[in-house]
């Protein structure tokens, strides 16, 4: 089993920046790929960054390219997502997630999620 907990989420205004972070414990916690995932009201639950088990591999949502970057410490069993240049419309609830090894887009695939973080990001 894997536990994690998001922390790092507020209030900023457009164009800042924040840093979640997600602190996993439990036997499989390092070799679980992890992913940040979020969902603002009345939309589905959106993919936003993946890392793999070792952090060789990243994936990023186009909407967050060049933007965010998603890195973890193993040692630490911590995944972060640095968030520069913040938009109105990254404003949601965001999720650590964490499955066996590999990253996927897709929420169903990952067996253990986070409480969620609320980033309000005003104009």
């Amino acid at each position: 089993q894997v536990q994690l907990v998001e922390s790092g989420g507020g209030l900023v205004q457009a164009g800042g920046s924040l840093r979640l972070s997600c602190a996993a414990s439990g036997r499989a916690a390092s070799s679980s790929a992890m992913g940040w995932f979020r969902q603002s009201p009345g939309k589905g639950r959106e993919f936003v960054a993946g890392i793999t088990w070792s952090g060789s591999n990243t994936d990023y949502v186009d909407s967050v390219k060049g933007r965010f970057t998603i890195s973890r410490d193993n040692a630490k069993n911590t995944v972060s997502l640095q968030m520069n240049s913040l938009k109105p419309e990254d404003t949601a609830v965001y999720s650590c997630a964490a499955r066996p090894y590999t990253v996927s887009l897709y929420p169903y695939e990952y067996t253990y999620w986070g409480q969620g973080t609320q980033v309000t990001v005003s104009s």
